[in-house]
C-alpha cells in the first residue's frame, strides 16, 4: 500500500513538474515574441509594453497551473478540487480582464501619440484624443461589469439566484429603468459626443457665460478650464440639450475683433494704416486677415471695427488687447480730436433777451 502511494505520488510529481515546465516555456514563448513584435514598427505593441502585458499572461498561465490535478494530489487536496476549479476560474476571469485592458490601453497609447496635441493647427489630434478617451471609459466600463457579472454567474448559487431574480422582476426592472434614466441618458450623451463630436480636448467654448477650454471629457461629465483657472463642471448631456459658443470647432484659428468709438474726424486711412504696422511688429498675428472698416454711425461718433486673424484663442485675444491698446496710443498721440466727444452749443443771455423781446 505505501510503495503505491509512493508510486502514485511520485507520478503526479512529474506530471505536476513537467506542467510547470511546460507553462514557463509558453510563458517565456509568449514574451518572446511580443518583444519581437515591439521591435518591428509595424505592429502596434512598442518594447516597453511588455511589462505591463506579462503580469496577466503569467496570472492566465498560473490559473491553468491550478486546475491540474496533479498538484492536489501532491499537496494531498483532492477533497478541496472544488475550491481549486473555482480560485482557478475567478484568477482566470481576472486576469484575462487585465489583459484586455492593459491592450486597450497600449492601442489608444500608440493610436493617440501619433498626433501632437501641441501642434500649432491640432484640430485632428484633438479630434483623435477625444474619440479615444470617451471611448476607452466607455469599454473600460462595459469590460469590467461584463467580467463581474461573468465572476458571479461561476457560482451556481448565485445564477439560481439570478434567474429566480429576473424571472420575477417584471414590475421592478421597469422602476429601476425610470429611476436609471438620467444616468444612462448621461452616458449616451457621452457616446454620442465621440461621434458627433460638438466638443473635443482643447476646444475653447462659452458655457453659462464663462469662457474657458475643455480640459476633459469623462463618461458622465465634462471639466471646462475657465480662464482664472476655476473649474466648471458640466454633465455631458448638456452639450447635446444646451446651446453654448465653441470658437475651435472646425480649426483653432479663429478672427478677432477690435471696436473703436472717435469722432467724426478721425482720419480712416491713417489709422488703417497703423493697424497694418502694429500687425507687422508683433508675433500674434498669423498673417491673414487684416481689415478696417467703419461699421456704425451714430450722432455723436463713429463705429470702426479692427479685424485680424491669430493662431488660436488665447493668442487672438492678446492680440486685441494689443491692438486696441496701441490704437489708442496712436489716436492721443497724433489725432486727439478724434476722440470721441460731446458737443454743447451755448448762447449768451443777451441774444436770449433779444429773441424775447421779438416775441
Amino acid at each position: 500500500m505505501i510503495n503505491e502511494f509512493i508510486d502514485l505520488n511520485s507520478r503526479s510529481f512529474f506530471i505536476l513538474l513537467g506542467a510547470l515546465a511546460a507553462l514557463f516555456i509558453a510563458y517565456f514563448i509568449l514574451l518572446f515574441i511580443i518583444r519581437r513584435l515591439g521591435n518591428d514598427p509595424k505592429y502596434l505593441l512598442p518594447l516597453e509594453t511588455v511589462k505591463k502585458v506579462s503580469a496577466p499572461i503569467g496570472l492566465i498561465l498560473f490559473s491553468i497551473f491550478l486546475r491540474l490535478e496533479s498538484l492536489r494530489k501532491i499537496l494531498q487536496l483532492e477533497d478541496y478540487a472544488y475550491y481549486f476549479r473555482k480560485a482557478s476560474t475567478l484568477l482566470f476571469i481576472l486576469a484575462f480582464t487585465w489583459l484586455i485592458l492593459s491592450a486597450i490601453k497600449i492601442v489608444k497609447h500608440h493610436i493617440v501619440g501619433k498626433y501632437d496635441m501641441q501642434a500649432t493647427d491640432n484640430y485632428r489630434a484633438r479630434k483623435v484624443t477625444t474619440q479615444f478617451n470617451i471611448l476607452e471609459r466607455i469599454v473600460v466600463f462595459i469590460i469590467i461589469i461584463l467580467a463581474v457579472g461573468i465572476a458571479l454567474m461561476s457560482f451556481e448559487g448565485i445564477r439560481e439566484i439570478g434567474v429566480s431574480i429576473f424571472a420575477s422582476a417584471g414590475v421592478a426592472g421597469i422602476i429601476i429603468g425610470f429611476s436609471a434614466q438620467k444616468m444612462i441618458g448621461t452616458i449616451l450623451a457621452g457616446i454620442q459626443i465621440a461621434i458627433a463630436q460638438p466638443i473635443k480636448i482643447d476646444d475653447v467654448v462659452i458655457v453659462e457665460g464663462e469662457w474657458g477650454w475643455i480640459e476633459k471629457i469623462m463618461l458622465t461629465y465634462v471639466v471646462v478650464k475657465i480662464w482664472d483657472k476655476r473649474r466648471l463642471i458640466v454633465p455631458t448631456t448638456y452639450f447635446i440639450e444646451k446651446p453654448f459658443q465653441n470658437w475651435t470647432k472646425s480649426s483653432a484659428d479663429i478672427l478677432g475683433t477690435v471696436f473703436l468709438y472717435t469722432d467724426y474726424k478721425v482720419p480712416i486711412d491713417a489709422l488703417r494704416k497703423e493697424l497694418t504696422r502694429v500687425l507687422n511688429n508683433t508675433d500674434l498675428w498669423d498673417g491673414e486677415v487684416n481689415v478696417l472698416q467703419v461699421t456704425d454711425s451714430k450722432a455723436n461718433y463713429v463705429e470702426t471695427r479692427a479685424l485680424m486673424s491669430a493662431k488660436n484663442s488665447p493668442t487672438a485675444w492678446d492680440l486685441r488687447v494689443h491692438v486696441r491698446e496701441k490704437l489708442i496710443l496712436f489716436l492721443q498721440e497724433n489725432y486727439p480730436e478724434s476722440l470721441a466727444r460731446t458737443r454743447v452749443s451755448f448762447e449768451s443771455s443777451l441774444a436770449v433777451e433779444q429773441l424775447n423781446s421779438k416775441d
